[in-house]
């Protein structure tokens, strides 16, 4: 399917905010998105659903999606950006208007239980979105100044590279090219068998979680190497595994279950880069094409 990078955002844009996933209860939370979202130079929109609530959710599967289809059919919208993350983005796959989505192609930002949406919005339409800050997102001086390089254009190349204090280590040497897929890697795995994963042939797969076991970890990544996914790959990252716990009696560490997994594969692999629940992150184009280098721990793309 054609990729299609959407128009940058700009100054005064309005972006509609919608919440695919987990509810917010705390008012005071809304009013930061709307001074965050001014800081940003845009214009926020709360979709009807962002106060809404169905259990642990910010209403009902269809008002969700509801929010989010309208605001991309909403010609006066520019871009849209999730509430928060927490679970939920993938009970509304199934009511989502992908053919409005692909004739109306408009920036998306988010992640964490957003990866659903990502993937497949990817799948279905060949929009390309982003893996970035949510709307609920602290914009610290470094993530803002990233955001605003490629959600408004400011840049037309990247070389991403984490800071030198990062823990980071290469798994396997090498370089490789190909589209850029991926996300919280527990979302991802519950995607597997599903019509909302993307081809992953030749894909360069980036991945991070937060307050896992380490034993689960090893059972995802299982699970992608026993469905064929990990085989298919030209590359792999994964940005941090926060607060993964490491205390258990007996237990592997990390980097042990990602060399287990992805040493085999013989491809290009490395450990650690600003693709986390953390505070400062980068903001990536799912689904476009990049080259990593595992040596220099960098992510490199250009917009055309």
């Amino acid at each position: 399917m054609p990729l299609v990078w959407p128009r940058p955002l700009k100054e005064g844009s309005k972006v509609g905010i919608v919440a695919p996933a987990s509810r917010i209860t705390d008012p005071d939370v809304f009013k930061q998105i709307e001074k965050s979202m001014l800081d940003l130079g845009l214009k926020p929109d709360f979709g009807p659903s962002v106060k809404a609530a169905y259990g642990y959710l910010s209403g009902t599967d269809q008002e969700r999606a509801v929010d989010l289809n309208s605001y991309f059919e909403n010609p006066e919208i520019d871009g849209i950006f999730a509430l928060r993350g927490g679970w939920g983005s993938s009970r509304i796959l199934p009511y989502l208007d992908f053919e409005a989505i692909r004739n109306n192609p408009k920036f998306f930002c988010g992640y964490s239980d957003i990866t659903s949406l990502h993937l497949a919005i990817s799948a279905k339409t060949g929009l390309i979105t982003f893996h970035g800050p949510n709307s609920k997102t602290e914009y610290t001086p470094w993530t803002k100044e990233h955001f605003l390089d490629v959600a408004f254009g400011r840049k037309s190349s990247f070389i991403l590279e984490p800071p030198s204090n990062l823990e980071s280590y290469t798994i396997t040497q090498g370089k490789a090219t190909g589209r850029f897929y991926g996300g919280n890697l527990s979302v991802l795995t519950s995607l597997i068998g599903s019509d909302y994963m993307p081809n992953l042939t030749g894909a360069i797969l980036f991945l991070e979680d937060i307050d896992e076991d380490v034993y689960r970890v090893d059972r995802m990544l299982s699970h992608l190497a026993l469905s064929g996914v990990l085989g298919k790959l030209s590359g792999v990252v994964f940005g941090k595994c926060m607060l993964c716990d490491e205390s258990r009696p007996n237990t592997l560490t990390l980097q042990q279950v990602l060399k287990d997994h992805l040493l085999p594969l013989n491809i290009p692999a490395f450990y650690g880069t600003m693709i986390s629940h953390d505070k400062d992150i980068f903001t990536l184009p799912v689904g476009w094409p990049v080259e990593m280098d595992a040596s220099t721990f960098t992510i490199s793309f250009k917009k055309s």
